[in-house]
């Protein structure tokens, strides 16, 4: 228990390692300022993550239950690794396009000229601080 306790902490303080407050770049969208610039970073970095390997991860485990089915050398068994798999890579592809398609909507949707409005703040989350107006 202590051993996973210490990679878990271990695991944190590479992802997430502390910074000092006052040196954090800030950034604004919307009407809402002085956001952390690590924030939109690390929602970009979540939804690119979920985007490549929510998808591999689906397929793989579909792979695994049909080669399980084949190795059992039972129809039933071949037919329902099948349909599992069938399944998974369906959820993966609708869990990818999903997000492509909301990223792409936000990208139409959003208005450089008036960037003030809530649909400003999600395209700064979604696609990074790059995408959010530097705070002062």
């Amino acid at each position: 228990m202590k051993k996973k306790a210490l990679n878990i902490f271990i695991l944190f303080t590479v992802f997430f390692p502390v910074i000092s407050i006052h040196a954090i770049e800030k950034v604004s969208c919307g009407n809402v300022t002085a956001i952390p610039a690590k924030i939109p970073e690390l929602t970009n970095f979540i939804m690119t993550l979920v985007e490549v390997l929510v998808p591999i991860i689906l397929v793989i485990m579909g792979s695994i239950d049909l080669i399980k089915g084949i190795s059992s050398q039972k129809e039933d068994e071949i037919k329902k690794g099948q349909q599992i798999l069938i399944k998974r890579i369906i959820v993966a592809v609708i869990i990818f396009i999903v997000i492509v398609a909301v990223k792409f909507l936000v990208s139409i949707v959003n208005n450089p000229v008036n960037s003030n409005n809530i649909v400003d703040c999600i395209d700064c989350f979604l696609n990074g601080k790059e995408n959010c107006k530097k705070w002062r």
